[in-house]
């Protein structure tokens, strides 16, 4: 079965009333839908800037450099397709479609702020259909890489402003 899409309905934990349009998810499928705009490959110096990062095992480095999406909180991981997947992880989750399945499971744990071992003890490398995060898997250059979204607590349930990595305010 296919993950969810990332415009999938998202359910919410019911925010206070004067807050309930913070919770709707109005820039993130746009984000999503236009990832490729927002990320970079380079080296880890050179984007040592970007407002999250991926290091791959080559050296390389992808950073998203997509703007503010007030309310929401942005993860990405990357891996090289090519890679080949350890034979105890294909025992253990299989082989197809491992790279896209890890670094969607890797986002999640990201978002959740779960250690990937217990994501694996509750899911597996699966994503739940009923969580809150919105997340796309693509293919770029010779990488696989997921972007995703989850609502930032703290700021949609308790007015908290929230500034990025540069300083912005969400």
């Amino acid at each position: 079965m296919p993950p969810p899409s990332d415009l999938r309905p998202v359910s919410f934990p019911a925010p206070p009333a004067p807050r309930v349009a913070a919770a709707v998810p109005r820039p993130v499928p746009g984000l999503l839908a236009a990832a490729e705009r927002h990320l970079r490959i380079g080296t880890p110096a050179a984007l040592a800037d970007a407002v999250t990062r991926s290091h791959l095992d080559d050296g390389r480095c992808v950073g998203w450099y997509g703007p503010p999406a007030p309310g929401w909180r942005v993860a990405i991981d990357a891996e090289r397709a090519d890679a080949p997947v350890p034979p105890a992880l294909a025992r253990r989750f299989g082989a197809g479609d491992f790279w896209a399945r890890w670094t969607r499971a890797e986002c999640c744990c990201k978002l959740a702020d779960v250690p990937i071992a217990t994501w694996w003890r509750r899911h597996g490398l699966g994503t739940p259909s009923d969580g809150p995060a919105l997340w796309r898997t693509l293919r770029t250059a010779d990488l696989v890489i997921t972007v995703g979204f989850a609502p930032n607590p703290s700021s949609v349930d308790h007015g908290v402003v929230v500034t990025d990595k540069r300083g912005k305010a969400d």
